[in-house]
């Protein structure tokens, strides 16, 4: 039998990797020491209050140690990381003004096209900064405050001061002080108690500058009876210099309340992407997580929900695309610390060309989470003899009236499945393409592809014909 391995295709990443030339009005030096983190405070004329909370963040950052577990990050120094780069342009509310060469990227990646389309409001980061911000107006007439984070500190001092990294503390690990110290960027949402926002805001993460640090804040407060859906997507070209991600997302899900968090990360193989995502969710409140990760060299991303309200909800539904040259440690936490408290984890990862792709799971039920229910399911596809998948989960349940359970299974496309699909009349490529893309679709389906051009070139897994087929003959 004359028959060859059929290949599946790395994600097509053309418009993600043009890279713009560097026109920065203003960056940092290299590195990291107190006098740079006073200069990016000065440049982002920040109260003494966030200066003196950056200055504490160094030191914490500078007190901490590398993770022991995990990925090795040997690669990342510091030393020739710049951590801010100012766009050569202000934030801008008409698109039409926003700089060609920015507005350029934004339009090859169907930013613009999916806000008229889809979206109720746009934040779009270029490097360090927000470049365009907009809004619908029957959205701001519901009393509704979606703004960039720099203009939420200024215009709304309290709400922020008494939310900022209160979920997510310095303390917490390593990267949780690097964006402490360095953040900038990000967005700001205020839903108030009642509130429906039927049409999704997004914000869109861009990274050009190379050997450069992006630091993002993202801040959500959905107060009680209120719903949002939320999408963050993420990009940048690829260079021969490590980038490093380091955003932290905050959310506040009041009683009653409902959040959908939607993130597509397609970062270039040369980014560490040590990202930190938490939210809080009250009373009969419910948080869904939905995350797609195809991108980064390396991935250290683990979304936690903490239910701090009986009868709090968590969903996490992701998908892991790893490829050559690429260790994604992903997964999900969640803390039930109140009692009929209920979460759902469902996980799915696909390996190939020696890419390495890791789900870390736990759940931790407390002692007065009584009658709570927790279901983690995650499964991966390697789709050759030299990837590796792994299953790390942890459990840890103090009392004896909850129901926790969790299932793993890893495996490769079976070749009595190819066989019986082509007896049938699929051609080998199709029949693999079949398996991949059936094994993806429960998630696959959750993730907002209408809103966002490049999700379909991230999800859409194609298949290049190198077979023979089932032919007689000898090997």
């Amino acid at each position: 039998m004359s028959k060859k391995k059929v290949p599946v295709i790395d994600i097509d990443r053309t418009i993600y990797d043009i890279k713009d030339k560097e026109n920065a009005s203003f960056k940092v030096s290299k590195g990291l020491t107190p006098d740079i983190v006073r200069q990016i405070s000065v440049e982002k004329n920040d109260p003494k209050w966030m200066l003196d909370f950056r200055l504490k963040s160094l030191e914490v950052y500078n007190r901490l140690k590398l993770p022991v577990w995990g990925p090795s990050l040997h690669e990342l120094d510091m030393d020739n990381i710049v951590t801010y780069v100012r766009p050569d342009t202000e934030m801008r509310g008409n698109w039409s003004e926003v700089p060609d060469d920015i507005k350029n990227t934004f339009e090859r990646l169907g930013i613009p096209k999916a806000e008229r389309d889809y979206l109720a409001g746009v934040g779009a980061q270029y490097d360090s900064e927000v470049v365009y911000h907009s809004v619908r107006d029957e959205v701001v007439k519901q009393g509704v405050i979606y703004t960039d984070m720099e203009s939420a500190i200024k215009e709304y001092p309290d709400i922020v001061k008494s939310h900022f990294m209160k979920l997510v503390k310095p303390e917490d690990h390593k990267f949780a002080a690097l964006h402490g110290a360095v953040w900038s960027g990000g967005s700001f949402v205020y839903v108030p108690a009642g509130v429906k926002v039927s049409i999704p805001l997004q914000s869109y993460f861009r990274l050009n500058a190379p050997g450069a640090g992006q630091f993002e804040h993202t801040l959500i407060i959905v107060e009680k009876g209120a719903s949002l859906h939320f999408i963050e997507g993420c990009s940048a070209p690829k260079y021969n210099v490590t980038n490093l991600h380091a955003g932290c997302v905050e959310l506040y899900v009041g009683e009653g309340a409902s959040l959908r968090y939607s993130t597509i990360e397609n970062w270039s193989k040369n980014m560490m992407n040590l990202n930190t995502k938490r939210a809080r969710v009250e009373k009969n409140g419910k948080i869904e997580w939905i995350s797609g990760s195809f991108g980064s060299k390396v991935s250290m991303l683990y979304p936690m929900s903490i239910l701090s309200g009986e009868g709090a909800k968590a969903e996490f539904t992701g998908i892991t695309f790893a490829g050559q040259g690429q260790t994604l440690d992903t997964g999900a936490n969640i803390v039930h610390d109140a009692p009929h408290t209920y979460s759902v984890v469902n996980a799915r990862s696909i390996s190939k060309d020696g890419g390495v792709s890791i789900f870390r799971g736990g759940v931790t039920v407390t002692e007065k989470a009584r009658q709570s229910k927790s279901s983690v399911s995650c499964e991966s596809l390697m789709l050759d003899s030299i990837s590796r998948s792994d299953t790390i989960p942890a459990m840890d349940i103090r009392n004896d009236e909850s129901d926790v359970g969790h299932e793993a299974r890893i495996g490769r496309i079976s070749d009595d499945a190819i066989y019986y699909l082509m007896s049938r009349g699929i051609s080998e490529p199709d029949a693999r393409a079949l398996i991949v893309r059936g094994f993806a679709d429960p998630v696959a389906k959750e993730l907002p592809m209408e809103y966002a051009v490049e999700m379909n070139n991230l999800i859409n897994l194609e298949m290049e014909n190198h077979s023979t087929g089932l032919k007689g003959g000898k090997e």
